[in-house]
């Protein structure tokens, strides 16, 4: 399937996008994100993240209205801190779409949210993740130690922020936040 990658929404998911939601968890990259495996636990997925008291989460469509990606802000906190994170299909990675879509998410949650700090870590063996956070303006802040363990093997995470008074260049393409 070809994606209009000319301009992106960042919207809230749709009970109509779990069957594609479904989809791009079957991606082996994509097995330990939010426990998705089939249509009915991404519609759960779905309900749990359409009304969040500490965060937000954004399904990143594409020009037809598709579902490419997600971008998120959770776990905020009274210090006005939030975690950030995000994830593209497999078939777009590398066409800058999850760069933009944290830009405009990280733009959203300093001036519109209010949130003065964003953090987000990704696993040191993915460095297109950390391509990402960088181009968004995330600093390298060091590593954890072993914090992440799936089947058995522990990975280390680095961990990046950016204040809300940290430069942010815009998106490279029109990118809209849908609240």
């Amino acid at each position: 399937m070809g994606y209009a990658l000319g301009r992106l929404d960042l919207r809230r998911w749709r009970t109509a996008d779990a069957l594609r939601l479904a989809q791009a968890h079957s991606d082996p990259d994509m097995v330990y994100q939010g426990g998705i495996v089939d249509r009915a636990t991404a519609l759960d997925w779905i309900g749990r993240v359409a009304d969040l008291d500490n965060g937000h989460v954004y399904a990143v469509a594409d020009a037809d209205d598709h579902p490419v990606g997600c971008v998120g802000v959770t776990n905020i906190d009274r210090h006005q801190v939030g975690w950030t994170w995000y994830w593209t299909l497999a078939e777009i990675r590398g066409q800058g779409v999850a760069r933009d879509a944290l830009r405009a998410l990280a733009n959203w949650a300093h001036h519109d949210a209010g949130l003065y700090r964003l953090e987000l870590g990704h696993r040191l063996e993915n460095p297109a993740s950390c391509g990402v956070a960088g181009s968004a303006g995330f600093l390298a802040e060091g590593v954890e130690r072993h914090r992440l363990a799936y089947d058995g093997t522990r990975y280390d995470v680095e961990r990046h922020a950016r204040l809300a008074s940290d430069p942010l260049n815009p998106p490279s393409r029109p990118v809209t936040v849908t609240v």
